[in-house]
């Protein structure tokens, strides 16, 4: 089973819109709600490869109510939340049907309280004892440590279960420091963690803090990796337009699928770029077209780089 942390789960709501435009009424033409946040999109992705999950974080409120809801109906995919006081959050994603752009607009997320932190400490810790590996993704609710991720990768290593950590600004400082297997930024926040905009400088700088495999990625571009065995860039095999909220978890789906399946890691990479790429051809975050994925995945080239990391 591979585990996914979203401790600031969501419902997610796309609305699809003729043209965004400011200042201006806008008539919706299509709505999709479903549980969102970034370690849940990751869990569908595997769900779709083959691969039993498990979801935890938080849920509270009506809104959390409709998560659970619609994780009932996923299959491969076990609702392992803890329920909280307070509302879980929603994020609204509006597209462009012109454009293809994406607006996207993120509420905080409940407060979370000392108790309830602990009472979600337990349940990782016990689900940690059947996890082939975790994912801890996305943004922390209001109450939650800084240091949170830290923590639970502290807890993952403590009984060998490989860790990708996926989160950003002081969240990932605190946690790379704790010596996670792979991380997972994009440019800006590998940018804002090192202060570097070189990537490969960057990435060093990254895996010096304590990272022991580094994974951005660099949008349009694809991916790059700087590992102990190798440094690799995969390009994504080709350019499309849509919607790419939900592109980074379906490329942690792949980087966490392939590395239980322990494949070498140009197929961990080629795998990842691919799903993203498909991603971004999906209605919403948390699917991946087949058809555009394996065309893809068919097409993908990773170049390793002479010098090791």
């Amino acid at each position: 089973m591979i585990l996914t942390v979203t401790l600031n789960t969501a419902l997610d709501i796309t609305y699809g819109v003729k043209a965004l435009r400011p200042h201006a009424s806008h008539r919706v033409t299509e709505v999709t709600e479903r549980p969102g946040g970034k370690g849940l999109n990751v869990a569908r992705v595997l769900a779709a490869l083959g691969h039993e999950t498990a979801v935890t974080g938080f849920a509270g409120g009506p809104t959390g109510e409709q998560v659970r809801a619609g994780l009932r109906g996923t299959e491969r995919v076990r609702d392992a939340l803890v329920p909280v006081a307070g509302p879980t959050r929603r994020t609204i994603a509006v597209v462009d049907a012109t454009t293809g752009d994406t607006t996207q607009l993120n509420e905080p997320g409940p407060l979370i309280t000392p108790a309830e932190w602990a009472a979600f400490q337990e349940s990782y810790e016990r689900l940690l004892r059947s996890a082939s590996a975790v994912a801890l993704c996305g943004s922390l609710p209001p109450g939650v440590p800084v240091g949170a991720y830290a923590t639970l990768v502290r807890a993952a290593r403590a009984v060998s279960v490989p860790v990708l950590l996926d989160t950003s600004g002081e969240p990932l400082r605190r946690g790379i420091a704790a010596r996670p297997d792979i991380v997972k930024p994009n440019a800006d926040e590998l940018a804002e963690l090192t202060g570097s905009h070189e990537p490969l400088g960057a990435m060093k700088d990254a895996r010096r803090r304590g990272a022991h495999s580094v994974v951005a990625s660099l949008g349009a571009e694809g991916l790059v990796a700087l590992t102990p065995e190798g440094e690799w860039r995969a390009p994504a095999p080709d350019r499309l337009s849509g919607n790419p909220t939900g592109a980074g978890d379906s490329a942690v789906a792949g980087l966490l699928s392939a590395w239980v399946e322990k494949l070498p890691w140009p197929d961990r990479l080629a795998r990842a770029v691919a799903l993203s790429a498909a991603t971004v051809v999906a209605p919403v975050a948390g699917e991946f077209d087949r058809a555009t994925y394996e065309d893809l995945l068919a097409k993908a080239e990773v170049r390793e780089r002479a010098e090791a990391g």
